[in-house]
């Protein structure tokens, strides 16, 4: 069975594949299956954002479509980045841009005050269904320098204290044992098992 992973981020898309690597699923890209339409995130939550991208993307695409909305949350900036993370700053900049803005803003910021967490919501969307949500996140703290190169997004500066590591420096298979990702992939893993059983004759592994 065919399923649109409602993203054009190559490193989100292979971070799933892993995730979901036990499934009898082809996982693709929005640039795979033709779509090039923006749909915009006007929600307000992670759950928002991410329901409305699975339905949208499934009516597009006809496809079982699995959409997530996924950001750091960081307790003395208010929340922030917090569902603005993929945008942070405005329009135009990179991964490291973003990370060094939040960076800037907590320079004076003592260690034990520079509590954050990743969240993230995953909604599965079956065409004209409605969409089914799982989340999943993990607790930590923001680095003062970012470190390591896995990973993307806020990664490098985001510290896992018991492991004196930021998930930047965490090998693929450690970070898709505990990260938000992955917590939340552990929840829908088993219904996208169940919409592989059920809808493997509606929904061949063909484009429609």
């Amino acid at each position: 069975m065919r399923l649109l992973v409602a993203t054009t981020n190559q490193g989100k898309l292979a971070e799933y594949r892993q995730l979901l690597a036990g499934l009898r699923l082809e996982l693709i890209d929005l640039a795979t299956a033709g779509i090039r339409d923006e749909i915009p995130e006007t929600g307000s939550t992670f759950a928002e954002n991410a329901e409305i991208k699975a339905s949208g993307y499934a009516q597009k695409s006809g496809l079982v479509t699995l959409a997530d909305d996924s950001g750091l949350e960081v307790r003395a900036l208010g929340g922030e980045p917090g569902v603005l993370s993929a945008r942070y700053g405005g329009a135009g900049l990179g991964d490291g841009a973003r990370y060094r803005l939040v960076l800037t803003k907590l320079a004076a910021v003592p260690t034990h005050a520079r509590q954050a967490r990743f969240v993230c919501v995953i909604a599965i969307a079956t065409p004209g269904e409605t969409a089914q949500l799982v989340d999943g996140s993990i607790d930590g703290m923001i680095a003062f320098a970012p470190r390591g190169t896995q990973g993307f997004g806020y990664d490098p500066i985001f510290l896992l204290p018991d492991r004196g590591l930021t998930m930047a420096e965490l090998l693929p298979q450690e970070k898709n044992h505990l990260s938000h990702r992955a917590l939340a992939a552990q929840k829908a893993y088993p219904l996208l098992e169940k919409l592989v059983t059920n809808n493997s004759d509606r929904y061949p592994s063909g484009t429609h």
